[in-house]
C-alpha cells in the first residue's frame, strides 16, 4: 500500500457489543474505504463500558494513541477488546500481516449519560435538569429549585466527567436575601480623685520652705503661701483650701476632690441585600490616610477603612434555610494612641471591633453572633514616707485616685427573603421635607416649609419596607 493511494480493503465490519451513541459503527457489516493514514470510521465507547470490534480482514497488530483515554486487547486475529477509561478522543491504528494500514479508526470516549440520569432521578426527585453531552463533557441545564441542589447536581456529574461539566442551570423561588445587622455599644467612665497638699514657711517668702503634693516645688509652695499663684498653673476643679499662720510660720493646705462620669452610645443598623451566592459589602465611614515608605523610598499615600463595615454571603438552602458567611466590624480613630513616622508625622491608631463567623437561620429569624462585656478598673496612691502613716494628719500627706471604665458590645443579625417592589411604592426620607420659601426663612426663621414637615420625618421609623418588600 502506497501513501495517498486510495484502497479498497473489501469488507471490515466493526460489531460493536454494548451501547453505542447515534452516529457510532454499527453492529451490520459496512463497505469501509479508507487512505493511507487517515481516519476510517469513528467508534464511540462509553465510559468504563467496553466494546468488540470484529473485522472481516485479519490484522497483526494494533496500537492505541493514549492509553489513558481507552485500551485494547485482542481476542483473536480479526476482533479487538476496546475499554473507555476516560472521556476523550484518542485513534486505534491496525495494520495488516505484511505492514501495511489497515484503519485508522477514531475512539471517542464519552460518560454514560444513561446511568447518569438514573442517579439524579435517584437522587434529586423532581427537579427538571436536563443533560445533554457536548465535546467529550456533560451540560446540565433546567430550573432548580435551591442552591443546594444545584451543588450536588454539580458533584454528582463531576464523578462522571471531571473538568468537562458545564453548568447551564438556574435557581428558581426567591433567591434575594436582606441582611439587617444591629450594632449596640455603650460605654461608661468613672474617674475618682483625692488628694492634700500641704506647704509650711517661715520668714519672708525667701525663708525656709516646705511642701507636699501640688505644693512639692519650691515655686508652687512659695506661691502658694504668699497668696499668689504661678501664671502657668493650670486651672483647677474641686479644690479647697487655706491657710493659717503661727507666728512666722505659714501654712497651706490644698484639698482637691474631683469625680468625673462619661457615657457613650452608639447604635448602628446596615441593611443589605444580596443574591443567593452572591458577595455583598457595605461601608459607611469613611477613608483615613496613612503614609507607607515604599520600596523606592518615596512616601506614598494608603487609605484604610473606619466606621461600620459588613460584608457577607447568603446562600439559600432547602426549605428556605439560610446559610450566612459574614463579617462584620466596627471601627474609630482612637487619638489617645498614636505612631510617629520618621518625618515627625503623628498617626492615630484604631479601635475595631470585629467578628466573623458562619450562621444558619431562616427567615425573618436573628441571632446574636458577638458580644462584649469589659470591665477596666485602674487605681493608685502617692503618699509622703512615714508622715503619710500619722494619725488623721498622715492624710494631709496621701493621694489617692481610680478610674473605671465599663463597655458593652452586642451584634444583632436579622435576615429575610426579599422580592423587588414597585418604584412608585417606595419613600425615601427627603419626599415629605418641603424647602424654605423666603418668607419661611427669613421672616419666620425656619429651616422647612410651613407644614413643618421636617420635625415629622425626624420622628419616623424608617424600618419598614423601603426598597424591598419582605416576604
Amino acid at each position: 500500500m502506497k501513501a495517498g493511494q486510495l484502497i479498497a480493503c473489501g469488507l471490515m465490519a466493526l460489531a460493536v457489543a454494548g451501547f453505542l451513541a447515534p452516529g457510532s459503527v454499527q453492529a451490520q457489516s459496512t463497505p469501509l474505504r479508507i487512505t493511507n493514514g487517515t481516519f476510517s470510521q469513528t467508534l464511540e465507547v462509553l465510559m468504563n463500558r467496553a466494546v468488540v470490534v470484529e473485522s472481516e480482514v485479519a490484522f497483526a497488530e494494533l496500537s492505541i494513541a493514549n492509553p489513558s483515554i481507552a485500551d485494547i486487547s485482542t481476542l483473536s486475529d480479526r476482533s479487538i477488546y476496546v475499554l473507555g477509561k476516560a472521556p476523550g478522543r484518542t485513534t486505534l491504528t491496525i495494520l495488516a500481516p505484511d505492514g501495511s494500514l489497515i484503519s485508522n479508526v477514531e475512539v471517542r470516549v464519552t460518560p454514560d449519560l444513561a446511568e447518569f440520569r438514573e442517579r439524579l432521578r435517584q437522587i434529586l426527585p423532581g427537579e427538571p435538569i436536563e443533560v445533554r453531552s457536548a465535546n467529550d463533557g456533560i451540560v446540565l441545564s433546567g430550573n432548580v429549585s435551591s442552591i443546594a441542589r444545584l451543588d450536588a447536581a454539580l458533584q454528582l456529574a463531576e464523578r462522571y466527567a471531571a473538568g468537562r461539566v458545564s453548568n447551564l442551570m438556574t435557581v428558581g423561588g426567591t433567591q434575594q436575601v436582606m441582611l439587617r445587622v444591629r450594632f449596640a455599644e455603650v460605654q461608661r467612665g468613672v474617674a475618682r480623685n483625692l488628694a492634700a497638699s500641704l506647704a509650711v514657711g517661715s520668714g519672708s517668702p525667701a525663708g525656709s520652705l516646705l511642701g507636699s503634693g501640688a505644693f512639692n516645688d519650691v515655686n508652687a509652695a512659695r506661691a502658694a503661701l504668699t497668696g499668689s499663684p504661678e501664671p502657668s498653673a493650670a486651672p483647677r476643679a474641686g479644690v479647697i483650701s487655706g491657710s493659717v499662720g503661727i507666728g512666722s510660720v505659714q501654712f497651706q493646705v490644698m484639698l482637691e476632690a474631683l469625680e468625673s462620669n462619661g457615657l457613650s452610645r452608639t447604635l448602628s443598623e446596615p441593611s443589605l441585600t444580596a443574591l443567593s451566592g452572591q458577595e455583598a459589602r457595605f461601608l459607611a465611614g469613611g477613608e483615613f490616610p496613612v503614609p507607607v515608605l515604599a520600596e523606592s523610598g518615596q512616601v506614598t499615600i494608603e487609605y484604610r477603612p473606619f466606621g461600620v463595615q459588613l460584608e457577607f454571603t447568603p446562600r439559600v438552602l432547602d426549605d428556605n434555610v439560610i446559610n450566612l458567611v459574614m463579617d462584620a466590624s466596627v471601627s474609630s480613630i482612637d487619638p489617645t494612641t498614636q505612631a510617629a513616622t520618621g518625618g515627625g508625622v503623628q498617626i492615630p491608631a484604631f479601635r475595631r471591633r470585629q467578628t466573623s463567623t458562619t450562621v444558619e437561620l431562616r427567615d425573618g429569624e436573628s441571632f446574636a453572633i458577638a458580644g462584649l462585656l469589659q470591665d477596666d478598673f485602674r487605681g493608685s496612691t502617692r503618699a509622703v514616707p512615714w508622715l503619710s502613716e500619722i494619725p488623721v494628719l498622715g492624710a494631709l500627706f496621701r493621694s489617692a485616685d481610680y478610674q473605671r471604665d465599663q463597655s458593652e458590645l452586642i451584634i444583632f443579625v436579622t435576615a429575610h427573603l426579599v422580592t423587588p417592589t414597585r418604584g412608585e411604592a417606595l419613600m425615601l426620607p427627603t419626599d415629605r421635607v418641603r424647602l424654605p420659601s423666603e418668607r419661611d426663612l427669613f421672616l419666620s426663621g425656619r429651616l422647612e416649609g410651613a407644614t413643618g414637615a421636617a420635625a415629622e420625618v425626624g420622628r419616623q421609623d424608617f424600618r419598614g419596607g423601603y426598597g424591598y418588600v419582605m416576604d
